[in-house]
């Protein structure tokens, strides 16, 4: 992992690494768990330890506090964090009569010498983060994750040392083609196990979600960096299996869903940075403009059994305006709702169109939206939406015939209002009379 710089005089926070939409990026087997808005960070210390954090927003995982900004990050208020496992102790919170006219506090300890003081001056769940920051400091989850890379690094290095025909346990040592194929069956053995335990009842699943997720993230790596080809000739059944694993693997979703439970009020507004985040791959494969209905199921599909409603994706979506995102939502004069980058250019697909309506084929024949998804590389009825765009500026003609909806070039710019009559050998008029 890439070392992180330092903030403050005494380098107690680190800098926090957010995505283009204002999201935290978090690390492997990371689970945000709650969030609040309005938020203070300030040091007990006199002279202060630190610079305090002014109104943002502290999102609780399962590794780190993570604070940032309300507004547009600046030199003194940039996206911190502070690890889990840094803090030594949290004092219990007492309610008197004068907590009660201040704003709710909890006061921590770090590295058993700075006292951090968090203020909430929001309309958040206190109690709920207080009783989740309790959680996840008792559950020293990074414990685990330290756990398992020792276990990794160590057994690493016992493979390389033990040397002969019999291992340290005094077995005997499988090596060459015959251990690489027993050590392989035996991991397959332990995830089938793995999986059989997890479908037993839907409990079961939730309970061991987290294993489930790791597990597979773990396979994603691995299938992410083993080499397109093999040396020697493969069965062509096993690496179409594996082809398909591959594909079910990439897809696998998002590993922290925000929630209603964690994010409380702000939830629509860190949906709608989620989803921001989110829809660049699809975007991609989409040639650029996604429908709402294929991002509806995109995006729930990633996020599990944390299922959206229509309305919330359409109130993320509308919330766009007020971040600074690269994609956008879109009306096209049907009343079709689309998503599409801000980087889109219309005019160079209508370019592209124009190039496939103008060639001697299509003069004669002219196109349907499969014709133009083709071309355009996107869904068919986005390719139509386009098409209708164009039919609007005066680019295409339509005609409706029994084998449906056909568009062509429109020439009627090209003839004469003087002489009708008149057939010109020339530009796209000649090109179409040719054609016919």
């Amino acid at each position: 992992m890439a070392s992180e710089s330092r903030i403050g005089s005494d380098g107690l926070f680190n800098t926090a690494e957010v995505t283009t939409s204002g999201r935290p990026v978090l690390r492997r087997n990371e689970v945000e768990c709650f969030l609040l808005s309005s938020v203070d960070l300030d040091s007990e210390d006199d002279p202060p330890r630190f610079a305090s954090l002014r109104s943002g927003n502290l999102i609780l995982t399962t590794h780190r506090l993570i604070w940032i900004p309300s507004s547009q990050p600046n030199a003194s208020s940039l996206p911190s964090s502070l690890p889990l496992s840094s803090i030594t102790h949290i004092f219990s919170h007492k309610k008197s009569i004068k907590s009660m006219f201040h704003s709710p506090r909890i006061r921590f300890q770090v590295d058993s010498v700075v006292v951090v003081t968090v203020v909430f001056r929001g309309k958040g769940d206190f109690d709920g983060f207080l009783t989740k920051l309790w959680e996840c400091w008792r559950g020293r989850a990074w414990e685990e994750d330290e756990k398992s890379e020792s276990e990794a690094s160590s057994g690493s290095g016992a493979g390389t040392v033990a040397q002969g025909l019999y291992g340290n346990d005094g077995t005997v040592r499988m090596v060459g083609l015959a251990g690489i194929l027993r050590k392989e069956q035996e991991q397959w053995e332990s995830t089938d196990k793995s999986l059989q335990d997890a479908f037993q009842d839907l409990n079961a699943l939730m309970s061991k979600a987290k294993e489930m997720v790791s597990l597979a993230e773990k396979m994603r790596q691995k299938l992410l960096s083993a080499p397109s080809s093999q040396n020697g000739g493969g069965d062509d059944e096993e690496m179409g299996s594996k082809e398909e694993m591959q594909q079910w693997m990439l897809s696998v979703g998002i590993i922290s869903p925000v929630t209603k439970e964690s994010a409380g009020a702000l939830y629509h507004q860190e949906l709608s940075r989620q989803l921001a985040d989110f829809v660049r791959i699809p975007l991609e494969q989409a040639g650029g403009m996604i429908s709402l209905t294929d991002m509806y199921y995109h995006f729930n599909r990633a996020r599990g059994t944390e299922l959206i409603s229509p309305d919330d994706l359409w109130q993320a979506c509308n919330l766009w305006e007020k971040f600074d995102v690269p994609v956008m939502l879109r009306k096209f004069d049907s009343g079709v709702k689309v998503i599409q980058n801000k980087s889109h250019s219309d005019e160079e697909v209508m370019s592209r169109i124009r190039m496939l309506v103008t060639k001697t084929e299509t003069l004669r024949t002219g196109v349907t939206a499969s014709d133009a998804a083709l071309t355009l590389k996107i869904a068919p009825a986005m390719a139509k939406e386009h098409l209708l765009s164009a039919e609007t500026k005066g680019l295409l003609c339509r005609d409706m015939s029994p084998d449906g909806l056909r568009f062509y070039f429109n020439l009627f710019p090209e003839i004469d209002p003087t002489d009708l009559h008149l057939v010109k050998d020339f530009g796209t008029y000649g090109e179409w009379v040719k054609s016919h």
